[in-house]
């Protein structure tokens, strides 16, 4: 078989994505303090490896094989490591592994500063294989919340195209879990600041380039890849404005931190909905994710969970929003009668909205267990002094920065 130029396009758009964890990783690095850099960027990069692993020895079966356990998983046993599929899917195969390594790895935003390492390293398999796996096969597998699925005949078919449920609200309901599990760090009060905003930004960019193959890599048409591509630009464009908004009408001033999360909560909002609205609602709905998730970061403060890096207000809560902006605002198509302001009534809502709240209830529980069970024989939370000293040199016997004066 030869490579045409669709699958040359799922090639180049799997690396794309596959850039995005190292990126989130100096994301995330940037933000936690200086004495926490590595271990946080080590998280994300042994997600990455982790997945990679796991995907291929079963995780793609348990995504998208033949419906096996009254539908709730794909059958990993019929093909193992990969061994039965087709040569022509192996590059759809792959392309998804990258969408489950970088969904795992959103999740360690939550626990930065206090988790020990050994028990990420027993929590990534455990939660692609047992959270992450399912809900992708339910939504894109033909599963239970699929068209042919038994709750997705029920209240319809959500639209998801590349991972707001699946992705973005999986983790993000996940990491609220795990940051409650694990409790507040010693200095959260003192609300701790990024220790290098220039890294914030770095990671912020290469996630923004990244996205462009986690949105368009599934595109079919030309048409349509451009729209995705219009989408995704103007998305998390409108989204820090949306932010800059709200720090002003809180009497603060637009900060690096705010427009870098300003502009990931945009792309968050638009990565179940790009294929599916208007350029004009693109703007619209990163306008709302970007306000929204500025007004979520805060609640953790009024509420007390410590969400180290805002995976809650941003990834959940910008997820939610743009996973049930497509029951007001999709387009029609051949498949969907479109949103309620194009006169496809309440049917695309009830189906976006019942979708988030099983993924939603499903993760937070099986999180919850995952969590609870590694705890028993590892425990998360290092010693109270090694996590007010900063936990790189105990946890890795490494230090970010070596600051030599002469």
């Amino acid at each position: 078989m030869e490579l045409d130029v669709a699958n040359l396009w799922i090639l180049i758009a799997a690396a794309l994505v596959l850039l995005m964890t190292p990126a989130l990783g100096l994301f995330y690095g940037g933000m936690t303090r200086a004495t926490g850099v590595v271990n946080m960027m080590l998280m994300s990069f042994s997600a990455a490896a982790i997945t990679a692993v796991v995907w291929v020895l079963w995780g793609y079966s348990f995504s998208a094989g033949e419906p096996a356990i009254a539908g709730i998983v794909g059958n990993p046993i019929s093909d193992f490591a990969m061994h039965n599929t087709e040569q022509s899917e192996l590059l759809a195969a792959g392309f998804a592994g990258t969408f489950a390594m970088i969904s795992v790895a959103i999740i360690s935003g939550a626990i930065a500063d206090r988790a020990r390492f050994a028990p990420w390293l027993f929590f990534v398999p455990l939660w692609v294989t047992l959270v992450y796996a399912p809900v992708a096969f339910w939504v894109w597998g033909g599963g239970l919340l699929s068209a042919d699925g038994f709750l997705g005949s029920i209240f319809g078919e959500a639209i998801d195209f590349a991972g707001g449920a699946v992705v973005h609200t999986n983790a993000g309901i996940a990491a609220l879990v795990l940051a409650l599990k694990l409790g507040q760090r010693h200095n959260f009060h003192d609300r701790p600041q990024p220790h290098n905003t220039p890294l914030v930004m770095l990671g912020a960019g290469l996630l923004w380039f990244g996205w462009f193959g986690f949105n368009a890599g599934a595109a079919t048409t030309v048409e349509q890849a451009g729209l995705i591509w219009v989408n995704t630009l103007a998305a998390p464009g409108a989204a820090v404005l949306g932010w800059i908004l709200v720090e002003k009408l809180r009497g603060s001033r637009p900060s690096s931190l705010g427009v870098a999360s300003g502009l990931v909560a945009g792309l968050v909002a638009i990565t179940p909905s790009c294929a599916d609205v208007a350029p004009w609602a693109a703007m619209l709905l990163g306008v709302l994710a970007g306000a929204g998730a500025a007004w979520a970061v805060n609640l953790k403060w009024k509420l007390g969970y410590d969400d180290s890096l805002d995976v809650v207000g941003v990834h959940l809560v910008a997820g939610l929003i743009g996973t049930l902006f497509l029951g007001f605002f999709a387009l029609p198509t051949e498949e969907s009668a479109g949103g309620l302001f194009y006169g496809g009534g309440v049917a695309q809502l009830i189906a976006q909205a019942a979708t988030l709240i099983v993924v939603m209830v499903f993760s937070a529980v099986m999180t919850w267990v995952i969590a609870t069970v590694i705890g028993k024989f590892s425990p998360w939370r290092v010693a109270a002094d090694i996590e007010i000293a900063g936990i790189d040199e105990a946890e890795h016997n490494e230090n970010g920065y070596q600051l030599v004066s002469k």
